[in-house]
């Protein structure tokens, strides 16, 4: 697979998980964050699995026993990392707004590689902390955060964008050593599917009538986020390292404000306006600044 594949696979991913942020705040009317996102990613796990044993079928069982071990670990770990990913930043948006909620998800983006350079020792190009401080100041100018009022769900969503980073850096860890994503996408859909069912029977209301009233934004999260988006995630990071990766899916914040004026009809002001640029400048500057390096070493 070529680097090119790969940036498509993130933008096309990325672009994805910002037009589904409305079908999952319109989702919740009725049921709970946690029984929004056991039936989500069980429909992400339907939709993916079929096309993995038709595509992968061959390879899935043998990789797997080439290193049963650290394919259970990964698993459980980047299964975890997304279920607490997905449930804090559904439960957030009961305790706070959209503006506040795309501002603090975006902490992620600085957390992978200070996580990756504090725990992992890798080393990371320089262009990153100019493009990680650009994505935050375009999200800021995005969200119109400086209109908002700090609240308990701010906390949530800081935690959560801590889980998005583990699973990022994670996801990373699993392409080097496994060849499946088509499987792998689903797989990890259906550990949050499970771990959100365990823990929806304990916390919320469980109701078919009330799943089946909010089907439409159901299916549409859970097809094209939970099913297709995070497997282009897996396919993004074949070739794109976890840090820079990061940074080209802060972009879902420019595609959520697209959405919105599309589909709602709000108004993008010349703050929003600037937001997107600086995001936009941010993803170019890691991607272009380390291959202009690398050629000049050539």
């Amino acid at each position: 697979m070529s680097k090119s594949v790969s940036l498509l696979s993130a933008l096309l991913c990325t672009f994805i998980w910002g037009t589904t942020f409305i079908a999952q705040d319109t989702g919740m009317d009725t049921i709970g964050p946690l029984t929004f996102n056991a039936v989500r990613f069980l429909v992400g796990f339907i939709s993916i699995i079929p096309i993995a044993f038709i595509f992968e079928s061959k390879k899935i069982f043998n990789q797997i026993n080439n290193n049963k071990k650290l394919f259970l670990k990964l698993s459980f770990w980047i299964g975890l990392f997304l279920f607490l990913g997905t449930f804090l930043q559904q439960a957030a948006l009961l305790y706070t707004d959209v503006a506040n909620a795309a501002f603090f998800t975006v902490f992620y983006v600085p957390m992978v590689p200070i996580i990756l350079f504090m725990f992992y020792s890798k080393k990371i190009h320089w262009s990153i902390w100019p493009s990680v401080l650009l994505c935050i100041a375009g999200v800021y100018l995005l969200s119109d955060f400086t209109d908002a009022t700090v609240r308990f769900g701010d906390g949530l969503v800081i935690l959560c964008a801590l889980f998005w980073a583990l699973h990022i850096i994670f996801i990373g860890k699993f392409i080097q050593n496994f060849n499946i994503p088509l499987f792998f996408g689903a797989l990890q859909g259906l550990i949050v599917s499970l771990f959100s069912f365990i823990f929806a029977i304990f916390f919320e209301d469980i109701s078919l009538v009330n799943i089946l009233n909010e089907s439409t934004s159901i299916i549409y999260a859970g097809v094209l986020s939970g099913g297709i988006a995070f497997t282009l995630q897996i396919y993004a990071q074949k070739k794109i390292s976890p840090a820079p990766s990061a940074i080209i899916f802060s972009l879902e914040g420019v595609f959520a404000a697209v959405a919105a004026w599309i589909i709602l009809d709000q108004v993008l002001g010349l703050n929003n306006l600037i937001g997107c640029f600086f995001i936009l400048v941010g993803v170019i500057i890691s991607q272009i600044l380390p291959e202009i390096k690398f050629s000049k070493n050539r």
